[in-house]
């Protein structure tokens, strides 16, 4: 074996991508990803203050969206160091250890919002079909169950198939498609026996995006059923309205993660900025996008958001 080929395989080392060709304008770049960063932690932050501090907000509906915000907060705080790291030019390289838990986190979290949507439309089920029964099914016991069962499912499924990365052989380019570290970008560039994390990796996406996806979409249906048997044309506006916000939400994580596996799957001919641009919509676009939408389209919050405001102004 040549030296540079067993340079390649025992480097722990890999480059970060951020916009190939854009380089000399990265300090452009990082103004608006810096404004983003910091509107998905003050965005983030507020919707925990105001559903923390507001006990007319303490409900299941509410608490699933604390969870939901905590959530987009993690993935915020595990991504920014790298993005705007390069984009600052403070790093360019990243050790495998470090590649290794930055993907643990970015799909844990991915799972963990997964979850969170499922339970908030199980929570909106209820709510629209048996609304008698809504608070004695969905206790606050029942709730801290629910976030324990999220938790223990996105975190204690993962590490098999993060574990076994550490353990690969790495004889490709070490240069990653994106500003931070996904499971699919290291064994892409893996020369070892893949086949363990290629079918277990899948079967995690089976097992947790696509079924969380497809319970929603028949949570919905069966919510459709009933708003549709609802004889007052002003009722079932009001029904659907309550779902609106996580619709919302259910639509900015799923269109960007069925966006970014079409790229990776079918889109190795495309110019490596629609690798980078599609993974930053990926990681960035739903903690941006929720508080907006829930601050938007929530009647309480918005209230407790002006509200908030106003005392500040005073």
């Amino acid at each position: 074996m040549s030296p540079i080929s067993i340079l390649n395989v025992s480097s722990s080392r890999f480059i970060l991508t951020g916009f190939p060709g854009l380089e000399v304008h990265y300090v452009w770049i990082s103004i608006p990803f810096s404004t983003i960063y910091a509107m998905v932690f003050l965005g983030n932050c507020m919707v925990l203050h105001v559903i923390r501090t507001e006990p007319s907000l303490h409900q299941p509906m509410f608490y699933f969206l604390a969870m939901l915000a905590l959530t987009d907060l993690c993935m915020g705080l595990s991504t920014i160091y790298t993005v705007l790291g390069v984009l600052w030019g403070i790093i360019h390289e990243i050790s495998l250890d470090s590649c290794i838990a930055q993907s643990y986190f970015i799909h844990g979290l991915s799972f963990t919002e997964s979850s969170v949507l499922l339970a908030m439309a199980f929570d909106r089920y209820i709510a629209i079909c048996n609304p008698l029964c809504h608070s004695s099914i969905l206790t606050n016991d029942k709730i801290m169950k629910i976030g324990v069962a999220i938790l223990c499912r996105s975190s204690l499924l993962i590490p098999p198939v993060i574990i076994r990365l550490k353990f690969l052989n790495y004889c490709c380019p070490h240069i990653l498609s994106h500003s931070f570290c996904l499971h699919q970008d290291l064994i892409r560039m893996a020369c070892s026996d893949i086949r363990f994390n290629s079918i277990y990796g899948l079967a995690l996406v089976i097992s947790n995006l696509l079924l969380d996806a497809v319970l929603i979409l028949i949570s919905y249906i069966m919510i459709l059923h009933a708003v549709l048997a609802i004889a007052s044309r002003d009722e079932r506006i009001k029904s659907l309205q309550t779902c609106v916000s996580h619709i919302c939400a259910v639509s900015v994580f799923y269109i960007p993660i069925i966006g970014l596996t079409m790229v990776h799957r079918f889109g190795k001919h495309l110019s490596p900025l629609v690798h980078v641009l599609m993974g930053n919509i990926y990681i960035l676009f739903p903690p941006l996008m929720n508080p907006i939408i829930y601050s938007i389209k929530t009647q309480q919050i918005r209230r407790r958001v002006q509200r908030l405001f106003y005392l500040k102004r005073m």
